[in-house]
């Protein structure tokens, strides 16, 4: 990294980091009970075209649940929504037992080898926190179930009564860690995370993993990195 980027970072004792499709593989742990419920269906629906149709949607629904500002619906209800949209854009029938059922993958998340493999190199010489739009129950639960790897703090949206990237959930998160926002990175495979993150005073990490395009902003991530392993291996290089 330039020096001017390590002078940056040097304050920084805690990375937060966004959970569904950063730390856990949303496409390799849903897909699969997708073209299942399509293949049950015996309908001519693409599995692929639904899922990118329904997280798609979900970021909308969660768009207009922040500025709408008619009450925090929480993380499982937007995706609730979105799928039953999906589905009915598809021209798809479905009961409310389907839409649980596929619902119900939310909660069966695998995490990215790369990213456990990450976190704990990176756990002891910074302070590990989860920060996620997800329900505070499904974060526990996925944290402890699935990706099996102590967080310091795992801290929901819930808590702001908005979703990223709100500013209230990053200013929440730092005043719940109560930490000076320049002492905490933001990492997140997601662009608009790490541009609300940055927009707050936090410092950033882009994991380029879904190869999409950083928006034009003044707001730009501190480091770019493919994976998890190659972050810890730079932080660990900074450190010593």
């Amino acid at each position: 990294m330039a020096t001017t980027t390590v002078d940056r970072l040097r304050h920084v004792d805690t990375l937060v980091f966004d959970l569904f499709g950063t730390v856990l593989d949303l496409s390799g742990s849903i897909l699969p009970t997708i073209r299942q419920f399509v293949e049950n269906l015996d309908t001519s629906v693409d599995a692929v075209t639904l899922w990118a149709k329904w997280r798609d949607r979900q970021r909308i629904e969660q768009y207009q649940d922040s500025l709408l500002a008619v009450g925090h619906s929480g993380y499982l209800e937007t995706c609730r929504r979105a799928l039953v949209y999906s589905l009915r854009w598809e021209g798809v029938e479905s009961s409310e037992g389907d839409v649980a059922e596929l619902m119900r993958a939310w909660t069966e998340l695998t995490p990215f080898k790369d990213a456990v493999e990450g976190l704990g190199r990176l756990a002891g010489p910074y302070r590990l926190v989860a920060l996620s739009n997800g329900d505070q129950w499904l974060l526990e639960h996925l944290v402890k179930e699935r990706i099996k790897v102590p967080f310091d703090a795992v801290i929901s949206a819930d808590t702001a009564g908005a979703f990223k990237p709100h500013p209230a959930v990053y200013r929440t998160a730092a005043r719940v860690l109560e930490s000076e926002p320049n002492r905490l990175m933001m990492v997140a495979a997601h662009t608009f995370d790490l541009i609300g993150a940055r927009a707050c005073g936090y410092r950033a990490t882009y994991i380029d993993r879904h190869a999409i395009q950083f928006e034009e902003t003044i707001y730009r991530p501190d480091i770019v990195v493919g994976d998890f392993n190659e972050l810890a291996m730079l932080l660990a290089g900074e450190r010593q």
